[in-house]
């Protein structure tokens, strides 16, 4: 939590942004796992409630009246029952006072001010919602049904928070470098623990097992897999095999900020001469980002330049071909990168990613293009400003269906070679990313220590190691 001051001043912006009427922030409340009694744990509160209220207590609800030049803390205080339970849990009145919200009601009260809104022609700004008791909420108060809560959002409200939370301050980027010196406990712990026979699941539990012991848990379900072609692949009861690369992504979060980190490994500790050529086009293309990440750059520049330098190489390995800018251009390289180069990152792994991508990843002059595979999976394309973190997640995959299908269909044809990609199919995949910090001058790698990742730096940790 930050200081009294943080939070006044981050509603204090908030309102010069949005200018008039009444903004109402919905805290999270507890979410029923398979019974009402047995919820998630622990309870995660919504971002921006978090960014600019600060607290962690279920059932809470903010409002900004900019127009009366009031803020509220809308919540039940807990009765006894629940302290027996639960523990002792400060008045809704204590913790407004800690964020310097002078105002507080039940959460019964909370219409009564939102219809003094609505009563005098007041525009009423609230986010996007995803859960469904917002939603309900919602449609209590604003009589506005679930399925036009999101195009009824509001887009000033939704374009001042992307501005204030996209560039981190001093104390947020502090945050984020002890999640990520988590993150480096958390995958040199698999390093150490791969080997054959061993099984996926395992490994995954010891990686899930130091977020919880040194963070507040993992900032997304860890992907722990020996098909790492499979974007988000789950990790199985398979034993690792001799032999195979096995990747790890994961991360975990602190003092509400998250880390994201990928590595891919070869299960004996030894890279192949096959895994080499296909994971040092990968390590090229990861360490280039730092070369061309800086303030006033398009990220979506630096994912096309990526994607380039790997159509050159992967053409050298006699897997593609042809003229480079024409198969990027035609979406060649997305066979073997189907994603984009990196998302936002902050309080959120994907950063404020239900606000709507369109106003977090891109701007007015940097747009989307929805219609072209592997394109419309860019998070990340706007302009690079101080402040920004964000990921750098190069990959080469090779996933049998899609290789499959686009040989069939002759899609791309004249950029690849797929007699040499039917030899790949038992391949898997390939990622290696870091989270990123623009300076003022150019950018750096997040958290205090790298998890291995050069080849002869990975082999020898893991052999020394072993």
């Amino acid at each position: 939590m930050f200081s009294k001051e943080t939070y006044i001043q981050r509603r204090a912006e908030l309102k010069k942004l949005v200018g008039n009427g009444v903004i109402v922030l919905f805290g999270n409340n507890d979410s029923p796992m398979n019974y009402p009694a047995n919820a998630y744990a622990p309870m995660r509160q919504d971002s921006t409630f978090l960014y600019y209220f600060g607290q962690h207590r279920d059932g809470l609800v903010g409002v900004i009246d900019i127009d009366n030049d009031e803020e509220w803390l809308f919540g039940d205080d807990i009765d006894v029952e629940d302290i027996v339970w639960m523990g002792y849990t400060p008045s809704v009145a204590d913790l407004a006072a800690e964020v310097g919200v002078c105002k507080t009601a039940p959460m019964a009260e909370l219409g009564k001010v939102c219809c003094r809104g609505t009563a005098t022609d007041r525009t009423i700004h609230f986010l996007p919602p995803y859960r469904f008791d917002t939603k309900i909420h919602i449609m209590d108060l604003f009589g506005i049904h679930p399925s036009q809560q999101k195009e009824k959002a509001s887009l000033s409200l939704i374009k001042a928070v992307v501005k204030m939370r996209a560039t981190k301050s001093a104390e947020e980027i502090a945050y984020i470098e002890a999640a990520c010196d988590v993150g480096y406990v958390m995958h040199t712990t698999a390093q150490l623990l791969i080997k054959p026979g061993i099984t996926e699941r395992f490994v995954a539990g010891q990686v899930d097992g130091i977020a919880r012991s040194l963070a507040q848990g993992n900032s997304f379900a860890t992907i722990f897999s020996q098909h790492g072609e499979i974007m988000h692949g789950n990790p199985s009861d398979a034993n690792l095999e001799d032999g195979r690369l096995v990747l790890c992504d994961a991360g975990c979060e602190l003092n509400d900020y998250c880390s994201d980190h990928t590595r891919t490994m070869p299960v004996n500790g030894k890279f192949s001469q096959r895994q080499l050529e296909i994971y040092s086009i990968v390590e090229e293309c990861h360490d280039y980002v730092l070369q061309m990440a800086k303030p006033g750059v398009k990220y979506q520049d630096v994912h096309f330049a990526v994607c380039r330098q790997m159509t050159e190489r992967l053409k050298e390995l006699g897997l593609m071909k042809g003229n480079t800018d024409e198969a990027v251009a035609a979406g060649a390289h997305a066979m073997f990168l189907p994603h984009g180069l990196g998302h936002m990152m902050g309080m959120d792994v994907h950063d404020m990613e239900g606000l709507g991508q369109i106003y977090v990843g891109f701007d007015e002059e940097t747009r989307p293009n929805l219609e072209q595979f592997g394109t419309n999976s860019l998070r990340m394309g706007r302009k690079l400003e101080p402040g920004f973190v964000l990921t750098d997640e190069p990959g080469i995959y090779f996933i049998p269906h899609l290789i499959d299908l686009w040989r069939k269909e002759g899609h791309c044809a004249e950029f690849l070679n797929f007699d040499k990609l039917e030899t790949y199919k038992d391949f898997g995949g390939i990622r290696i990313e870091d989270d990123l910090l623009i300076t003022k001058d150019g950018c750096r790698f997040l958290g205090s220590k790298r998890i291995p990742y050069h080849p002869q730096e990975l082999e020898a940790f893991m052999a020394d190691n072993s």
